[in-house]
């Protein structure tokens, strides 16, 4: 090989190395390829609604409409929107530590499962919308039957991923623990809880969105305080003012969507070790 051919493809392999080099440097979510086939989705979208918006006005409203209905009414949809927000916050908070601590016990102690789990899958199955009533006999007209409702709905998918997670143990790494002697404690701290931490992330991604429907259930059932975004929605159905009903729960999946970005940079943080994720049971 003649010394120009070395020296042409040494040139070729350090433009190539430089052009991946840049490529990489370069964030994903500004690469073309991660945002324009999502935003030219969203157009269709758009153009489709606002033609069937046109050619029957009440059954859609326009998306100006929609949008004029949020910027007229900014303080009424923020204050229902921050009380929602709490409802996510405080009730999904709750279930989620209930939900990942149960799983901690039944880990470790097989005949609490045996115990618990027929209750808690019974519990499950029972639909919200039948509970939220007698919660609020049971604990009044205020904010804690929808905390409840809110934690009921993210409790089964939590306890479900973690209690997964929990057991889905390295049988070789569990035996080298055993013969160094470690206590269950160490084993819990240094193997078992690190191990389920993709499971559990698995289970809070199933388990936020499931909080925002929660809240809105909540506030469609259950009666006394005519706040959030859920009571927003059904209030305004009932006047039948689509810009204010479509825009209120348009708000409800901005809140769904910001929980699960934040979810996915708290995880990226946590779990950078992780190569993959954990598919979600429940």
């Amino acid at each position: 090989m003649s010394e120009m051919t070395i020296r042409d493809t040494t040139a070729t392999i350090a433009t190539a190395r430089l052009a991946g080099s840049a490529r990489r440097g370069i964030p994903a979510w500004l690469r073309w390829g991660a945002w324009l086939p999502t935003l030219i989705t969203f157009a269709i979208a758009a153009a489709l609604w606002q033609v069937v918006a046109w050619a029957n006005p009440y059954v859609l409203p326009a998306l100006q409409d929609i949008g004029g209905s949020l910027v007229d009414d900014a303080g009424m949809y923020w204050s229902n929107f921050l009380v929602t927000l709490l409802e996510v916050v405080v009730g999904a908070s709750a279930g989620i530590l209930a939900g990942f601590l149960l799983a901690v016990v039944m880990a470790e102690f097989q005949i609490i499962e045996r115990a618990v789990m027929p209750l808690v899958i019974i519990v499950m199955v029972t639909p919200i919308v039948a509970i939220a009533p007698a919660l609020v006999v049971a604990f009044g007209f205020g904010m804690v039957p929808k905390f409840i409702v809110t934690g009921l709905v993210v409790f089964f998918p939590m306890l479900v991923n973690s209690l997964a997670g929990l057991r889905d143990v390295d049988q070789r790494a569990l035996d080298v623990f055993k013969t160094l002697h470690a206590s269950r404690w160490e084993i819990f701290r240094e193997l078992r809880l690190p191990g389920s931490m993709p499971y559990v992330f698995a289970g809070l991604r199933i388990a936020l969105p499931l909080a925002v429907v929660g809240a809105a259930v909540a506030e469609f059932v259950a009666a006394g305080q005519q706040a959030g975004l859920g009571s927003l929605v059904t209030t305004s159905a009932a006047q039948a003012n689509l810009p204010v009903t479509w825009a209120s729960i348009a708000l409800l999946c901005l809140l769904g969507v910001l929980l699960i970005v934040l979810l996915a940079v708290v995880r990226r943080r946590v779990l950078w070790w992780s190569a993959g994720e954990v598919t979600a049971k429940g």
